[in-house]
């Protein structure tokens, strides 16, 4: 899942139900500056998700 976090930004978060966020990460995405800000994104939000389910397990 990270790899396609970093190849294809926009495809993480429709994959994750963020069909707004991945739009807004397709267009910054269709800019060369913006692919690199889009991939690190996608990246650290893929991160951040998985940390809230672990903690969310741990409470429980």
């Amino acid at each position: 899942m990270i790899l396609i976090a970093v190849l294809f930004p926009w495809l993480s978060f429709f994959l994750r139900g963020r069909i707004l966020i991945g739009f807004l990460c397709l267009i910054l995405q269709c800019t060369l500056i913006g692919w690199l800000p889009a991939a690190i994104w996608a990246v650290a939000s893929l991160v951040d998700a998985r940390n809230k389910k672990r903690i969310q397990q741990l409470r429980y």
